[in-house]
């Protein structure tokens, strides 16, 4: 008998309309044409990017920003294996994406058919979970899986890949409903033990981190901090998720961090870390609690029952969203005294001290005036974004992060991010200023879909340090094998003429005063704009100098061999 039902790449299409996706990332293939051509007749908006990677990034951007998966199509083999650095973000920054990656027909699998790849064994250590449609029957039972799965517990990547031939065949489209994350409320008993153990705590600290945060529980958890009068610190990369100007914020807990700080969570007797997993980076490589018992007394809040107790053992393991425990925690009751006002007042003036003034560095460029710039030019709502270097220390230690959602970093330290991230940051927030900080060689991993923001019309403003090495790579070297300097140097094109080449506003910065008109000149271009800021590579960081790192070195030396 005839059949009236879609193929399955008009049902893959149509479930993703149900899901509210309002647009799609992707590098074209012959592999899923199929869904392409589904997509012309689709109101969802197909973003064509340069490099799987981007797309991938694009996608998982999207879903930090949003909540809600970040989707990207890719083709088959290499144009899978190109996506895996955007597969991997989302998976150590627990982001909710799913990667729609073509495969060869059923009738030539096993045969390492033209571009074949086993997708579960190629994707099984990095996406929550990794599936093929074999029966195009299933088709929205799996896509709806999927969803559910990269939403859920620790949010995360998840992989479909979709033989070219099912996506021919007919599909039924069953009467569906939106997905949703499945709200996680904390146990009643588990919020008194907590209460109790504030009541007779001397000493808290609160730490925010992890991902499954959205805007009514940032200021959820503010208000109760407020009446607690709790410090509260955000873990790397998760800076947004507590105002800056605030009089309980305490600083950022990760690369760098403020050794005021870090003494501060070290002498602590109540952490209670929301959110986050305490991973390499704010963990001061997994030194400032110890393993599995934490000499502080550990109060971890997760969405995830099975992070509960994978690294740290807790005092009280409370299985909650950051938005449910946020919500619980209004609830909570102070106690008559609050006894560590005082702390609070000193963390958050050891905040200000280790950020408030701006270094000099070597150089031309001023790195410090560009922030100073920044923060007397962008609305509280500016989006920053940024990928893996030196220059990020810029934002982490002395922006101010004022609101929800105007982060995009990778705690996985990604190179490459921050482009990427800042095209699907303006697409999905177009009223906002979106500003890109990257690296020259950060830059460079995806310098390529500029071409993307140019055409999908997303007029990010991409600020490119450019100090002429990979500076954090150079740093080590120093400090390890001083000037034996070797694979560091970077030859570097005019990348202000580059953004004009792809259509773009393009301006080069040589001297620290002509950024504020150069900055007013990309914010009024109506395009998506680079500021190429030509830096000294001497200022290896807001610091330290070469020659000083140089100079400890040889000190170290000479005090080993004596």
């Amino acid at each position: 008998m005839p059949t009236t039902d879609p193929t399955a790449a008009r049902v893959i299409v149509r479930l993703l309309e149900l899901q509210g996706v309002r647009r799609v990332f992707c590098v074209p293939g012959e592999s899923y044409l199929a869904v392409l051509d589904a997509l012309h007749d689709s109101d969802i908006d197909t973003v064509v990017c340069r490099q799987e990677g981007g797309a991938a990034m694009m996608a998982e951007a999207t879903g930090k920003l949003t909540g809600r998966p970040g989707i990207a199509f890719v083709t088959r083999g290499p144009g899978a294996t190109n996506a895996a650095a955007g597969l991997h973000i989302a998976a150590q920054d627990s982001s909710p994406m799913i990667l729609f990656v073509g495969q060869v027909g059923r009738d030539m699998k096993g045969r390492e058919a033209f571009q074949e790849l086993d997708y579960r064994a190629v994707f099984g250590s990095i996406a929550k979970w990794v599936v093929e449609i074999d029966d195009p029957a299933r088709t929205a039972e799996i896509v709806g899986r999927a969803f559910q799965v990269a939403m859920n517990g620790r949010p995360g990547p998840v992989v479909v890949a979709l033989p070219e031939d099912m996506l021919h065949e007919a599909a039924p489209l069953p009467a569906l409903r939106p997905r949703e994350a499945v709200p996680v409320n904390p146990g009643l008993n588990m919020m008194i033990r907590l209460q109790k153990k504030l009541w007779a705590a001397e000493r808290p600290i609160a730490i925010l981190g992890g991902s499954g945060w959205t805007e009514a529980a940032v200021a959820a958890f503010r208000r109760f901090a407020e009446r607690f009068d709790l410090p509260v610190a955000c873990s790397f990369r998760r800076q947004m998720l507590f105002d800056h100007l605030h009089p309980n914020y305490a600083g950022d807990i990760g690369i760098g961090a403020n050794p005021a700080l870090v003494a501060r969570i070290r002498a602590s007797d109540l952490v209670l870390l929301v959110g986050g997993r305490m991973s390499e980076m704010p963990s001061q490589g997994y030194e400032l609690f110890a393993i599995p018992e934490p000499e502080q007394p550990l109060v971890h809040v997760h969405a995830d029952p099975e992070e509960l107790g994978r690294v740290y053992h807790a005092e009280i393991a409370i299985n909650a969203s950051p938005a449910g425990f946020a919500a619980a925690a209004e609830g909570l009751q102070p106690p008559n005294e609050i006894v560590w006002r005082a702390e609070t007042v000193a963390a958050n003036a050891a905040y200000h001290a280790w950020s408030d003034t701006l270094p000099a560095t070597p150089g031309a460029v001023q790195m410090g005036e560009v922030i100073e710039t920044l923060r007397d030019v962008l609305a509280d709502d500016a989006v920053l974004t940024n990928g893996a270097g030196n220059y990020a220390t810029w934002i982490h230690r002395f922006w101010r992060f004022r609101r929800f959602g105007t982060q995009l970093a990778p705690t996985s330290g990604s190179m490459g991010y921050g482009l990427p991230a800042a095209i699907a940051g303006k697409l999905e927030r177009p009223e906002a200023q979106v500003i890109c900080l990257a690296g020259d060689g950060c830059f460079q991993m995806t310098c390529q879909e500029f071409g993307t923001a140019v055409q999908a019309g997303a007029n990010v403003i991409v600020l490119v340090v450019d100090n002429g090495i990979y500076g954090t790579i150079r740093m080590h070297q120093e400090r390890n094998y001083p000037e034996r300097i070797s694979a560091t140097t970077l030859v570097n094109p005019d990348f202000a003429a580059l953004a004009r080449a792809y259509g773009g506003h393009g301006e080069t910065v040589r001297e620290t005063a002509e950024f504020a008109g150069a900055l007013d000149r990309a914010m009024a271009a109506g395009k998506p704009a680079l500021i190429h800021l030509l830096t000294d590579p001497e200022a290896i960081t807001p610091t330290a100098t070469i020659t000083g790192l140089r100079a400890a070195a040889r000190k170290t030396d000479l005090e080993t061999q004596s």
